[in-house]
């Protein structure tokens, strides 16, 4: 049965007319997951594109369930936005239309990073995505506590939506 539905979807995937990432004027909205040591939580972003292979958008995440190796957080400790810039190169590494790959940088409240991501749309407004990301620069070197949490490396998966 398992394989009846992952063939259905590979089939109907296959006749949908999807694109990760059209260029300019093109806008994304994602819901995921992020998961990361002592703790997971909620990811939201959104990109606009602004070329044939640049994008620019934000995120916010929050902590929904950490350890309490450092206490009780405040509900500032569990929040982080960041703005963020990408390269969308899937056409550049001449993969399908429906497939985007992203390196990108952000800046946050927290720290200065990278992210590494990928798409792919199932239909013209719906997919999946996945990153990575990893701070290069924290805003404080020697961070403890909570601050720790949001300056570490973190995965993210979810949903990506065409607007």
């Amino acid at each position: 049965m398992k394989k009846i539905i992952i063939l259905s979807f590979i089939l109907i995937s296959s006749f949908a007319n999807a694109q990760a990432y059209k260029g300019k004027g093109d806008v994304k909205f994602q819901v995921g997951a992020n998961l990361q040591k002592w703790g997971s939580g909620i990811s939201v972003s959104t990109d606009f594109g602004i070329g044939e292979n640049m994008s620019y958008g934000f995120l916010a995440s929050y902590l929904l369930n950490t350890t309490d190796i450092y206490g009780t957080p405040k509900f500032g400790d569990r929040v982080d936005i960041k703005a963020r810039f990408n390269a969308n190169l899937g056409n550049v590494f001449k993969i399908s239309d429906k497939a985007d790959i992203y390196p990108g940088l952000d800046l946050g409240l927290r720290n200065f990073g990278a992210h590494l991501g990928a798409r792919y749309f199932f239909t013209d407004g719906f997919g999946v995505y996945s990153e990575a990301g990893f701070p290069i620069a924290k805003y404080n070197t020697n961070p403890s506590g909570y601050d720790y949490l949001n300056n570490q490396f973190v995965f993210t998966i979810g949903a990506s939506f065409n607007l």
